[in-house]
């Protein structure tokens, strides 16, 4: 048995073959996602298009397309395309297929080698195919799950070109798994399968981003399920439970019980309860809510509800949405776990919010004055002549950092917006701020210390 195909078109084999490996696009018009490298006008598509692909590394998630970017490749060129696997092979493998390409070359033949799981190649063996990409005996097309830069020798690295392909979005897999429902020859159509929008969603979700999964999934639940009285198939959240190992939970979420949710999770935080913030994130991110919104609301819910009361809310929040985008689904779960209940447990303070409203109110009604001459910047000699910056006192230099120079335009002159509680961080912030308003005070009719600048 070889260890390598040499199909150039990736020919239909016999028997039964999983839904993933028959849905797998075989065109351009076929492939879903990565737009960033396939969109139209992108260079890598051209070179697709035109058949003159170069050697590459394929670097992704699992079910994000890199297999299916090479089937895609086989069925455009006009080369001999071989199907190579790092997990069966060794270096007496690697030279007779080099041997091959080396002759196919000598007759005019161009031949491309996909090579999967390139990363379980060692140096040695990776080494073995310098020579061959070096002379074009062959383009190299590698497909990798791990990072090229660790796992792929520098002499290899700087003879191909990295792509790198994101994990699939939800609605990117979804369109995908109808696409599957849909087809008769190679997907399910023949079964007349029943799903709901719900239990689809579920399946894509939880999918995070693999195609292969999804469709592993539908395909489970599909053999499972039973038909009705017509012959069709009938898929239940029970049996999409069973598939995913995970209970279906009710949650819409473009309707009412997304809003409803996203609220007893910010009114539980408002209110210092951990548990309840812990419980209704729970029923948001395990029904298939999508955890950057999530994320989103609790950078919110820092700004909103605690403000400077605890200054470091907000850097947690945003932490925990960096961290759910770095590593993704479901390991950032407790990264919004651990922001919630800080939230939750974090002294509260509107005042900034208040503070702020009140403002845009004052911003959008009152005359839109022009910043004072003293505030403005004399970037030029002209502008300086015109009196910008005239009257600028610069803190720095004052004996206190502060003076006595109106900031705000005359219209709002001795307007106060943000009114700091007595909460956390805020009673520091409260103090400092009647200090500066009592140093004011004493400073009215008084000449300022602070230089110009």
């Amino acid at each position: 048995m070889s260890l390598f195909e040499t199909s150039p078109r990736f020919a239909e084999e016999s028997g039964p073959r999983p839904l993933a490996d028959r849905m797998r696009p075989r065109t351009l018009e076929e492939f879903v996602g990565q737009l960033h490298l396939l969109g139209p006008g992108k260079p890598l598509r051209r070179r697709i298009e035109q058949d003159d692909v170069a050697s590459m590394i394929l670097w992704g998630p699992p079910g994000s397309g890199k297999t299916t970017l090479a089937t895609v490749v086989a069925h455009r060129t006009h080369s001999e395309f071989m199907k190579f696997s790092a997990v069966l092979s060794g270096i007496r493998e690697i030279r007779e297929v080099m041997a091959t390409a080396e002759k196919a070359r000598q007759y005019g033949h161009r031949t491309i080698l996909f090579i999967d799981e390139i990363h379980r190649f060692n140096k040695a063996q990776q080494d073995a195919f310098l020579p061959y990409v070096e002379r074009g005996d062959i383009t190299l097309i590698g497909a990798t799950t791990e990072n090229p830069s660790f796992e792929v020798t520098s002499a290899l690295l700087s003879r191909v070109k990295v792509y790198l392909l994101s994990p699939l979005s939800t609605d990117e897999v979804e369109t995908l798994l109808r696409r599957a429902l849909q087809d008769p020859k190679r997907g399910l159509g023949r079964e007349r399968v029943i799903v709901s929008e719900e239990q689809l969603r579920q399946i894509t979700v939880f999918a995070n981003g693999d195609a292969r999964a999804a469709y592993n999934t539908l395909e489970a639940a599909v053999a499972a399920a039973e038909r009705d009285g017509e012959g069709r198939v009938v898929v239940t959240d029970a049996v999409i439970e069973d598939a995913i190992q995970r209970k279906m939970l009710l949650y819409d979420k473009s309707g009412e019980e997304h809003f409803n949710l996203i609220s007893a999770l910010h009114k539980s935080v408002r209110n210092s309860d951990p548990d309840a913030a812990l419980y209704w994130l729970a029923r948001m991110l395990e029904a298939g809510e999508d955890p950057l919104h999530v994320a989103r609301r609790l950078v919110r819910m820092a700004s909103e509800d605690i403000g400077l009361a605890d200054p470091r809310a907000l850097s947690l929040a945003i932490a925990a949405m960096q961290a759910v985008d770095f590593v993704g689904m479901p390991e950032g779960d407790l990264a919004l776990a651990e922001a919630a209940v800080y939230l939750a447990l974090a002294p509260k303070s509107n005042a900034l919010y208040a503070g702020y409203g009140e403002v845009k109110e004052d911003a959008q009604k009152s005359l839109a004055e022009p910043v004072p001459l003293h505030l403005r910047n004399p970037v030029t000699g002209v502008m300086a002549s015109f009196g910008y910056g005239k009257g600028y006192q610069y803190a720095h230099n004052a004996p206190d950092h502060l003076t006595n120079m109106q900031c705000l335009p005359e219209n709002l002159k001795g307007r106060h917006f943000y009114k700091p509680t007595d909460q956390g961080f805020e009673e520091t912030l409260k103090k400092k701020l009647a200090a500066i308003e009592e140093w004011r005070k004493k400073q009215k009719g008084k000449p300022d210390d602070a230089g110009n600048s």
